[in-house]
């Protein structure tokens, strides 16, 4: 039976989480064929026949190196990124389709029926190009893949059910296990906002691991000098990684902490002190520090100069000295939420949304006598939606129990979110005869966001205008083209003939909430309208690609 359910996924860098809301309206995780409310986002390929995905793969990453892919998430939209075994590549569209076909599997198994609808989150300034991988790596998984939803908006629908109370600005600080998000955001009774966003894809809880293993292999050679590092073994150096986890996770509730280790038969006993990991790692956590600063700046320039709360979510997170530096430096006392399980929880949270606003315009299509495309909430009449929130409310089957009011409530909730990078095109700088590029949408902008500029052609009798779409690559806008990353490229065809250089051509652009950039011109001699359509470049498959791949992952043994 195919299930009206939508699961949240959480689908991170170094753990996975799957959430679904009960009958009750309540979010609740889904645990794996393991038992575990988290899945490691770890892929082995055994052979062409059977990928393994999660702890196995994980517990075998340094010894098959070559077989078991991690942390794939850090590469998404990455055109120069691939994995071969066997000889045949994978993007990481692929790589993360074996994960989210593993956790659907997992959760359909859980719920007793097939999950097909997914909301899944990535963090908040994931691009243009690695937001439509993630979409085509749920397509390639066969999944319906509803919403891409912003992992600190999840983080702060989910605070926003159980936590808040009046109207309130948050920052989320998410330190995940690959990478970090802070986020901004407003919080009130039928809207979350938010105001500005930051982060890194290269900073996260593997780190702490790597800087915690290098460490302890060096402890390992001053105590017998004339033995190769275990790193130079794959065996030992999948046993320190394991090791170095274990510890990290340990001395959270400890102070100290001691471990066995071997390698070329001989073995060490090693003390680490919570004390010691945070002397190694604290270049790792002023990196958060300092862009927590930027964000808080940012949001000045929007109007918000404080923040109410500060919520704290993704597992690395919950290392002591994360909430007593934070505390320190902004002062205020953070709140652990869940930080292993709210992504999840406020996405499924996000799916129910999705599917209140879907059952509520179904039946007032109904009441209407018209089209499910014709309907628009905010133009509806009270009653009317009143009316529609009770028969869709009684209509929802075993999905979910929610009583009118309540259904309606989540329908009507709004939720707002920003773009993480600017946007704009390559033009000619006059004086210096340089391509550079001018933004049109800049970074943390309100989404939908819509903006037009005139620019002028280059030429006499020029017939047609190149439009390269350009996406800012770096923590700040910059008309360096090699600071910057080509997303599309459009052809304005069209254009008058016999005008002069510098003729006026009118670009707007538009960015859709849920990434979608379109692009249009104009040319006023003529008053005709010049379009063209944006093709994403490099790290999007083609629609022949993704129907292919998709028939092959869908017959292959996942476990």
């Amino acid at each position: 039976m195919n299930s009206k359910k939508i699961i949240g996924i959480d689908l991170g860098t170094t753990y996975s989480c799957v959430a679904y809301i009960d009958e009750y309206g309540k979010p609740a995780v889904l645990q794996n064929s393991d038992g575990k409310f988290t899945t490691p986002s770890a892929v082995y390929f055994e052979n062409e026949e059977n990928i393994v995905v999660g702890e196995e793969a994980k517990n075998v990453s340094k010894i098959y190196p070559d077989r078991v892919v991690e942390c794939v998430k850090r590469s998404m939209g990455d055109p120069a990124y691939s994995f071969t075994v066997d000889g045949k590549q994978y993007r990481p569209e692929e790589i993360s389709a074996y994960i989210l076909r593993k956790l659907c599997l997992d959760a359909s198994r859980a719920l007793g029926e097939t999950i097909t609808d997914v909301i899944i989150t990535c963090p908040a300034y994931f691009g243009n190009n690695q937001r439509e991988a993630t979409k085509t790596a749920g397509e390639l998984a066969g999944l319906n893949v509803r919403h891409i939803l912003n992992e600190p908006t999840a983080a702060a629908i989910f605070f926003g059910l159980v936590k808040a109370e009046e109207n309130q600005v948050v920052l989320v600080y998410d330190l995940g296990g690959g990478t970090f998000d802070i986020t901004v955001i407003s919080m009130k009774d039928d809207a979350i906002d938010v105001v500005v966003t930051g982060g890194d894809f290269y900073l996260g809880g593997a780190d702490w691991d790597k800087q915690l293993v290098e460490y302890l292999a060096a402890e390992f050679n001053k105590l017998y000098p004339n033995v190769s590092s275990p790193l130079d073994s794959s065996h030992s150096a999948q046993e320190l990684l394991k090791k170095a986890e274990e510890a990290k996770i340990s001395l959270t509730h400890k102070e100290k902490y001691r471990l066995s280790m071997s390698h070329e038969g001989e073995r060490a006993t090693i003390e680490l002190t919570r004390e010691k990991l945070e002397e190694l790692t604290s270049d790792l956590l002023e990196r958060t520090i300092d862009m927590t600063r930027g964000v808080l700046e940012e949001a000045k320039g929007k109007g918000c100069h404080g923040v109410d709360r500060i919520i704290l979510v993704g597992g690395s997170s919950k290392m002591p000295y994360v909430a007593r530096r934070i505390q320190e430096e902004f002062g205020l006392e953070p709140q652990l939420l869940e930080p292993d399980l709210a992504v999840a929880k406020g996405a499924a949270l996000g799916g129910v949304t999705t599917l209140a606003g879907d059952l509520l315009a179904e039946e007032l299509a109904k009441l209407k006598g018209v089209s499910k495309s014709e309907i628009d909430l905010e133009k509806m009449d009270e009653k009317d939606l009143q009316q529609a929130a009770q028969n869709a409310a009684a209509n929802a089957g075993d999905v979910f129990r929610l009583g009118g009011k309540e259904l309606l409530d989540m329908a009507k909730r709004r939720i707002t979110n920003v773009c993480s990078k600017g946007f704009g095109i390559v033009v000619t700088n006059q004086e210096s005869d340089e391509d550079v590029v001018a933004f049109l949408i800049h970074k943390n902008t309100s989404l939908p966001a819509e903006f037009t500029q005139e620019f002028g052609t280059r030429f006499d009798n020029q017939s047609s205008v190149d439009l390269r779409v350009m996406e800012q690559a770096g923590d700040s806008e910059s008309a360096n083209l090699d600071d910057n990353v080509q997303i599309g490229f459009g052809n304005l065809v069209g254009v008058t003939p016999n005008l002069p250089a510098a003729s006026p051509i009118i670009v707007t652009f538009r960015l859709e909430e849920d990434g979608t950039l379109k692009v249009k011109g104009f040319e006023p001699s003529s008053n005709k309208d010049l379009t063209f359509e944006v093709k994403v470049e490099g790290g999007v498959m083609s629609r022949e690609e993704i129907q292919e791949k998709r028939g092959l992952i869908m017959k292959q043994n996942i476990s």
